[in-house]
């Protein structure tokens, strides 16, 4: 049984075509995780494969492209989004709630005084139609 090795082909036309493509395709997809990295887009096996024309198999076969998907992949998932220097702690949310709170309470008692405004005029105009006021 003959085996040939693959370097008896390196310099074939057929072989140096697909070398070429091969470049390509992985020049392509590197592009694609930079921009979605630089981007802030998300990551992944389906949407690289999808945005650089090539298949979800192909990346997975391809060690460097592999390791760089993945590791984006989980860096962007265990970033906070925001970071913690801009996070509301508990007691400033705690206070923004009771505000909050106060105000909704403050605008109820003026919607109600001006309900009971509103009411009192419509009374005088059903017993006196005809004045201005």
């Amino acid at each position: 049984m003959t085996t040939t090795s693959t370097d008896d082909h390196a310099g074939s036309p057929l072989a140096r075509a697909a070398a070429r493509r091969h470049e390509r395709t992985l020049q392509a997809a590197t592009a694609t995780i930079e921009r979605l990295d630089r981007n802030a887009q998300t990551i992944n096996f389906s949407v690289v494969a999808h945005q650089a024309g090539v298949s979800r198999a192909w990346l997975y076969r391809q060690p460097e492209i592999r390791d760089l998907i993945i590791e984006l992949r989980t860096r962007r998932t265990r970033a906070p989004m925001t970071p913690a220097a801009q996070r509301a702690t508990d007691d400033s949310l705690r206070q923004r709630l009771a505000t909050a709170t106060e105000e909704i309470r403050r605008l109820r008692n003026e919607n109600t005084a001006l309900r009971e405004q509103l009411g009192r005029h419509l009374g005088v105009q059903r017993v006196h139609p005809n004045q201005a006021t």
